[in-house]
């Protein structure tokens, strides 16, 4: 990911997307919005890339904001007709298909109850509609999305989600040196941990917090620190 460290205000034009659609398709994350044919800041903060073709705004922000794309960690609520309602920490809940699924069909459903977890990519977000999940690739396949078992959630902030999704994070690498795990980060600032026991379980939890107040610049620093934490 680029660290571009030029901060954009909100209403102001962002030209250097601009730039880049020219020659591109570009997907617009938090933080940024299209107006007619220009592309304005609808946040304040530092303008974040990740390649190919992704940019956003490095908001602190409270609550989340669906953008297409963004992976997150979500919690069925009901379910209503052929779609569940999804809790995923925005202001409206998200719907997800049944056949959003790999491999469903009618005859063939995924066994989803209340409090279940899912880990599932943003298909559709817009003012206008609530969000649509899906739990497959392009291709259909699930990969890493899906129904989360066990292990143990906790949320974060934000920012914290952000920093550990970044290619470019230390910090889980450190981890797994440590031990080795499963984990999923939703960009909605939620996290689930999986490890051999519940004890390692929980350290990996306080490991990742400790993280919680460190910015680009501190993160590397605390990641020699991680095992003590781990200890604790």
């Amino acid at each position: 990911m680029s660290e571009n460290t030029s901060v954009i205000m909100p209403g102001e034009r962002v030209r250097v997307v601009e730039d880049a659609a020219k020659n591109k398709r570009v997907i617009l994350g938090p933080g940024l919005r299209r107006l007619d044919d220009k592309v304005v800041a609808s946040k304040a903060g530092p303008l974040r890339h990740k390649d190919p073709n992704t940019f956003w705004v490095d908001n602190y922000q409270r609550r989340y904001v669906p953008a297409r794309g963004d992976l997150i960690i979500g919690i069925v609520k009901a379910r209503v007709g052929d779609l569940y309602r999804v809790d995923i920490g925005s202001a409206d809940t998200a719907a997800i298909s049944y056949l959003a699924f790999e491999a469903a069909t009618k005859k063939n459903r995924p066994d989803l109850n209340p409090g279940d977890l899912l880990y599932a990519r943003v298909l559709n977000a817009n003012a206008d509609i609530e969000p649509e999940l899906v739990c497959v690739n392009s291709n259909g396949k699930r990969g890493k999305l899906g129904v989360l078992q066990d292990g143990f959630f906790f949320k974060c902030s934000l920012n914290l989600a952000r920093l550990l999704l970044r290619e470019s994070c230390p910090a889980l690498a450190a981890l797994t040196d440590e031990l080795p795990f499963e984990i999923a980060v939703g960009v909605n600032g939620r996290i689930w941990v999986k490890a051999h026991s519940m004890r390692e379980t929980v350290g990996l939890a306080n490991a990742i917090m400790s993280l919680e107040q460190a910015g680009y610049a501190e993160i590397d620093k605390i990641c020699g620190d991680l095992n003590s934490v781990m200890q604790t």
